[in-house]
Order: structure tokens, then sequence, then C-alpha cells
């Protein structure tokens, strides 16, 4: 084996094929019987240094021992210069060289091989990465005619930089020798080189636009060899440039409808623009290098196309958007830069800005937070496009009463709110409450109507709009709401096609969880409420979603955030500003319809019980009106704790409160929460037990029959994150109790008195707590559970009574005040 410069050559003397990994091709080596031309395998020094300690023989040996020299050097912080004891030790070195080792003779003489000692050198300077000996500056060899020329340029580790020609008229034999090595290595890669071999002065060849060309585009590289170019010579920038035209008069209209925007090529010098008599002549050149604005210009193929096809196909207004805010398109396949200017420019950097908070909206009767108020600022403006958006943000954080409020502040029209019929209670009770006086209906069950529809809010669910599409779609609605978005994740469902149908100035959807699993399903949500934000589906995974997912591109990350952040506001309860504003404790009712069975089960029992306890008296009247409020109860809690059934029938379905318990569920634990469950009914705790079991949600049950030993291994589990559910029986677990982990507490059923809830939410609303606490209590609309549940927030007399004595207040009832209170109310 033999060494250029930047690369080790293996060959065999009896010109048979190195078994070697590296670049196949042949080297002329001085033989017994003369000079021959055999293959050999290059490899970069860097990457030989293995192969040299396994090969064999007198070269493979005697390189393997320099490039240790080599590494100690380096680790030494060699430069180039040598002090007299390394010297001395070298030359030894060198002088112990054997013939194969240097075998390639100098260029042009044939029967002279190369120097031992500056071939050592130039091998120990490659393995200590010293700087390249031989570089090539380009020069404008006639400026006014635009010809160049390469000259030849040396240097080494601690020599000034010359050129060729200089060193030429110097008697350094051994410099010289080292320069024709590495220019016959770069000819070998780049052909044109080869005329200065066999020059007299390896100084200089005149390059035409074609070799210009290839240089322009790393011809040399493959050979190591440095091109330096002119300091004065510079690129052209080139960007596409939307051109939104005037302002629309309706902004809303504009992006709804169906017109396009010019799309073109911008190149520019620096900053600055080119002129359209500029880039005119460029294409007219057809050069590589352009002489313009007195500097040297490179012009690449591809921006010499760019100046010549300057006008790009239009984009739709969504699309034009969504490039301003990234910054970037893809044309061609490439990814390009984007500029605007004008009024979508405004628009852009209006989107982009943090919201800032604005005035509560009149009629509300609640202050917002601080950073509801942004979350409202942000809706605003989102919506004001006629696109739309989606709040984000945690469970708890307010999104309700935000969207409430927008409604107030938008005051233009009827808003539609779909969500899961477990959530239709909340939705009726928060407006009732936060917006008293505006009108609320269901389009929900039996007697749905939209007739006289003026304003106000209309709830549905996203069963009733499946089964019924028609008069819902038939509507303009000023605002269109989709609650637990996460619902409509597949957008392929009958959910989403039919949410698609219906016609609205604006859309927002409201998720605690927008991606659950992968990045198509925030496509799914974002592509409903800002459709054609982001693409056809296919086109966003292989643009943003699998570059995203996997990791691998961080810039591909941001620009998705820049395209996303001014229609998706998510903030959760840890982030700055947010957690501060929080009371330690919010508490919510969460009104829940009774299913078609719960109901039917529940005024036959109404009838049956009422009948036993108008006909008696006394002690025995007391016991069944207890037996009547029990029975009650337990129906609105799941039919199949009244009826006693069986561990293995269905639970699935039956229950308003379960459906509503797993909705919670499914954001709680999508946040990595953690959730107490208290019922005082021990049968109901069974159930929901088997119930999560089955849908895969690890959880544990302490009651009163619970030993010690094992309820302080509960706990244990459960505040160490081995479970995310605990479920309690209300007296059992009510006290004595620290359960810090969990940030939610849901009240299955209802305790008359609120002290005794209380004493249960403090397990985990403590000393020891670091998060805000969400109490959750579930309330069977139209039932016994709702009517006391509103005397309780009333503090009416009967209220007083019963917090104090419980279900035995209520016995005193009469028959028609108990009637009163226990009769079913349907809400349509």
């Amino acid at each position: 084996m033999i060494v250029e410069p930047g690369q080790v050559v293996f060959w065999r003397p009896d010109g048979g094929e190195p078994g070697l990994p590296g670049r196949s091709g042949t080297v002329r080596v001085a033989l017994s019987e003369g000079v021959r031309t055999v293959p050999a395998r290059r490899v970069p020094t860097g990457e030989a240094a293995q192969l040299l300690r396994e090969g064999t023989g007198p070269a493979a040996e005697f390189w393997a021992l320099a490039a240790e020299a080599g590494a100690r050097l380096a680790e030494a912080g060699w430069t180039g210069p040598l002090d007299p004891t390394e010297e001395q030790w070298l030359r030894r070195l060198a002088d112990a060289m054997p013939p194969h080792a240097h075998a390639a003779p100098v260029p042009g003489r044939p029967d002279l091989l190369p120097e031992r000692y500056p071939l050592l050198l130039r091998f120990l300077g490659d393995v200590a990465g010293l700087e390249q000996r031989v570089s090539l500056r380009i020069e404008a060899a006639d400026p006014l005619e635009g010809r160049f020329r390469a000259v030849v340029q040396v240097h080494g580790g601690a020599e000034p930089l010359v050129d060729a020609e200089q060193l030429w008229r110097s008697d350094d034999q051994d410099t010289r020798h080292e320069v024709l090595l590495a220019l016959r290595h770069a000819a070998e890669v780049w052909p044109p080189l080869a005329p200065l071999l066999s020059a007299a002065v390896p100084s200089s060849i005149p390059l035409g636009d074609d070799e210009v060309a290839e240089l322009l585009t790393g011809a040399l590289d493959p050979a190591g060899m440095a091109v330096h170019w002119p300091a004065e010579l510079t690129g052209l920038t080139a960007r596409a440039v939307v051109r939104p035209g005037a302002e629309p008069g309706d902004v809303r209209s504009f992006f709804a409808g169906d017109r396009v925007l010019e799309f073109d090529w911008q190149l520019a010098l620096g900053e600055t623009e080119l002129t359209r008599e500029e880039l005119d002549a460029l294409v007219e050149a057809r050069r590589p290098l352009v002489r313009l604005r007195d500097r040297w210009v490179l012009l690449d193929r591809t921006t010499a196309l760019r100046a010549q096809a300057r006008v790009l196909k239009p984009l739709t207004a969504i699309e034009a958007l969504g490039a301003a805010l990234t910054g970037r398109t893809e044309v061609d396949g490439d990814e390009v830069e984007v500029r605007t200017d004008g009024w979508l420019e405004d628009l852009r950097v209006r989107l982009s800005a943090a919201p800032e908070p604005v005035p509560n909206p009149p009629g509300l009767a609640a202050q917002l937070r601080d950073y509801q108020l942004r979350g409202l600022q942000w809706l605003d403006t989102v919506t004001a496009t006629g696109l739309g958006g989606c709040l984000a943000d945690d469970m708890g954080l307010g999104k309700t009463i935000t969207l409430i409020a927008l409604h107030l502040h938008r005051g233009t029209g009827p808003t539609l709110v779909v969500c899961p019929a477990s959530l239709l209670g909340t939705w009726e009770s928060e407006i009732r409450r936060f917006a008293p006086g505006v009108a609320v209906r269901r389009f929900h069950g039996s007697s749905r109507s939209l007739d006289h529809l003026d304003g106000g809010f209309v709830l549905t669910t996203y069963g009733t709009l499946r089964a019924d599409p028609g008069p819902l779609a038939a509507t303009a609605w000023d605002l269109l709401v989709a609650d637990e978005a996460q619902h409509v994740k597949n957008h392929r469902s009958e959910t989403a096609k039919a949410l698609r149908t219906l016609r609205s100035a604006a859309r927002v959807a409201l998720t605690g969880t927008p991606v659950e699993n992968t990045l198509a399903e925030l496509w799914a949500i974002l592509d409903w409420t800002t459709p054609g934000l982001l693409g056809p589906l296919a086109e966003f995974r292989r643009r943003w979603g699998r570059p995203v997912e996997s990791g691998a591109d961080p810039a591909v990350a941001e620009q998705l955030s820049r395209l996303l952040r001014p229609f998706l506001l998510r903030r959760r309860k840890s982030d700055p500003g947010i957690a501060p504003e929080l009371p330690a404790k919010t508490e919510t009712d969460r009104p829940v319809s009774l299913t078609t069975e719960q109901a039917a089960l529940y005024e036959a029992t109404v009838r049956e019980l009422m009948a036993q306890v108008a006909e008696s008296d006394g002690m025995a009247r007391r016991g069944r009106v207890v037996k009547l409020l029990t029975a009650l109860k337990q129906i609105c809690n799941h039919p199949a704790q009244y009826l006693a059934e069986s561990g293995e029938s269905a639970l699935s379905g039956r229950s308003g409160k379960l459906e509503l318990l797993d909705e919670l569920l499914d954001t709680i634990l999508a946040e990595d929460g953690a959730v107490l469950v208290f019922t005082q009914y021990v049968v109901m705790a069974r159930l929901l037990r088997r119930h999560l079991t089955t849908r895969g949600i690890r959880s544990e049950l302490l009651h009163g029959g619970t030993p010690v030993a094992r309820r302080e291994e509960q706990v244990r589990r459960f505040q160490n994150g081995d479970v995310p559910v605990f479920l309690l029986s209300l007296k059992a677990a009510g006290t004595g109790l620290t359960l810090t982990r969990a940030d939610h507490v849901v009240h299955y059923d209802r305790w008359w008195n609120p002290a005794v809830e209380d004493q249960a939410t403090d397990r985990a609303h403590r000393i020891g707590q670091t998060k805000p606490v969400q109490v959750h209590r579930l309330v069977a609309e139209g039932t016994v559970e709702d009517r006391i549940a509103v005397m309780l927030r009333d503090k009416r007399a009967l209220a007083d009574a019963v917090l104090h004595a419980g279900d035995a207040a209520l016995t005193e009832l009469t028959d028609a005040e108990l009637a009163d209170l226990v009769t079913l109310r349907r809400n349509g």
C-alpha cells in the first residue's frame, strides 16, 4: 500500500484486486519488472487506521506505525513545525520506509520515486487533521468579458499561503512533489485539471462556463480539494411571494369563497428585489456567473429557471394564509421561503400575536379570569376571520364559560353546541347561570324543534346530529361548537360527516385532549374548524405528521407550530400565569340525563311507592319514604344497582351517570391525572370497578370491610401512581386518608349533607396537595337529586333541615310536597 494526499491506496504486488472497502480505481506503481498499472482501492486517511492495523506485510506495518505517530502528534496539538527530537525520530522512521510503501512514481518521472520524509510528513498531516496543502482560487481573468481561471495555491500547517507559481521559483522539491501528487489525484476526479500535470509550472487553468458550473456543484468535493470563490461573489435569494391584492371588504367571505391569490417567484440580491429588466437579463445571459449591479452573481440552474418561469400556481385564500404563517411552502417538492405583504401580512401578524385580555362582555354574570379573557380575545380574533379554532385547555380551566362569553361578545345570531348526551345538562346549567336571560333550548329527545329560533343557544348531541341532521343543516348558525371534539377525530365517521354538513359563520372545537395518539387526530379537528389549512390528510402526514412524530426534524416541528399556533390554544394548569389564578378547589355540578331505561324505572317506582306512602302513616310511612328515596337514588346511579343484577349483566349504555364518568375519565387520564370516585353504596362501587376493568382502566376499591393492612397498601399504590382511579365508599373513606395524588374528585351520587361530601373531598384537597383540585358532582336531571341540589344551592329552609337530618327530614313532607320532590321532570 501507498499513501496519497488525504487517502491511503491499497494495491497488491501481484496485480490482483484488493479485497477491501473503498473507492475502486487504479494506481501506477514501480515494481521490479517496471512501472505497471494495477487495481486499487482508495480509502480516506481518517477511515484507514483500522485497515492498516489489520494489514500484513512491511508496507502495512510501516504505515500503521506512522498512523500511531500522527495520532500522538494530533493529541499534542501539532500544527506543522517539529522540535529537533521529533524531527530526528521521524527522519529515522522515514529511512525505514519499505519500497512498496512509496512505490508510486513522481508524476512525469517514471524512473523517480517520491522522497520518503516529505511523503511521511504529508501522511502525518493528514492523520493529525492539518489543513490541506493544495486548493483552487477562482479569479476573473477578464471582468468585462466574464472569463475566469482557477489558480493553484499551496499552504501547510504552519506555512503561509502561496501560489504554485511562486512555489515553483523556490528549490522546495519536496513540496513541489506533494503538490503534483495532490493535483494528480484531483485530476482523476475532475479531468479539466489534467493540463496542470504536464505544465512546466502548474499555476492556473482557464475555465469555461461548463467548468464553472461543475465547480459550483462540488465537482472537486470527492478529491477533498477546496475551491475558493471571489469574496465579492454572491448568490441570489429565491423566495415565493404571495401577492394578496386589495384588502377585501369582508374577510369572512374572502376565506369562505373560492378566491385565489397570485403566487410567483421573487429573486433578490441581498434584501433588494430584482427588477423585471434584471430578471430578463439573467434569463438571456444563460451563464453560471453573471455581472449584476457591479458584482459577480452565481446563477445555478434552478434559480435560472425560476427567473424565467416566474408565475406559480395560484393559491387558495386558506393556502396563502398557511404559507404566510409558516414562512415556508412546497414548490415542486422543494421547501422554499414565502413572503407576503399588505393586508395578508397584517393578518398574519395579528393571528400570530399572543392574545391580550379584552373587557368582560356585558351580560356575563361572572368575572372572567385574566387567562380566560385572553382566551376570549383569541377566539374573537380567529372567528372574526370566518375561520375557527380549537380551544384545548386542560379540564377545569373554564372552556364552557369562555365559549358562553364569546357568544355574548359576538351577539350576532344563534349558537349551536354539539356535545355528548352526558354534557347536555352541564351546558344548560352553565348557560342559565352565567348568561341569564339568554334563550337556551335542547334539540334532543322526541319533541325537538327549531321553530321560532331567534338567537340564543341550541344544544344537541352527536347522536341526534347523526339521526336527524336535516333541521340543523338547514339553519344558518352564527357559531357552531363541537364540545369534546375528540369524538370526531375519525374524519370518516358518520358523526364527523354530519358535522361538516352544518353551516355557520365560524366554528370552534373544545377538547382537553386534542392529540391522544397521532397528529392525524388533530388534523381531523382542525380540518373541520379551519378547512384546508392543513391540506389533505395524506399530504399532512407526509409533510408534517411523520417528520414531527419521529422527532427527526425539529425545524419541521417548529414550522408546524407556527401554522397551528393561531388556531389552537392549549393552556395547562401548570403553565405560568394559569395555576396562580385558579382557586385551590373548583366545584362543579354536572347534570346528566337519565337513559330511557332509567326514566321508565324511575317513574314506575314513584307510582308504586308513592301509593304505598299514601296508604300508611307514622313510622311505617317514614320507612316507606326512606325506601322510596333510596330506590330513586339507586336508579339514578344505575339500573343494575337497583335491580340487584348478577355480575354478568351489561353496564354500558344504561346509565347517564356512567356515560358522564367515562367522559370525565377519558379526559382526566389523557392528562395523566388521578381521580377519587366516591359513592355511598358499596354495591355501586363494585359495579364501577367491574366496568372500569372491562375498559382496561386500573383501579382500587376501598370500603368499610377493607382490612387495615389492605387499606394501607391501596393508599400506597394510588399515591405512588400504580393506579389512576380510586373507588371509595363515602363513609368508610370520608375521613382519615391522605390521597394528595388526586387532582380530581367525583361524587357519583349525592349525600344530602354537603359537609360529608366536603370531608371526602378533603382527602385530596389538603396539606401536601400541590395541584388545583377539580370536584365533579354528578346530578341526575329532573329527579329528586336535581331538586335537592337546587335547594342546597338556594339555601332554602328545607335545605337547612336536610343538612341537619338528611333523609329523615324528607319523611315529614306531605304527600303533595313529596310528590313534587320526586316526580320526574322531563326535558324536551
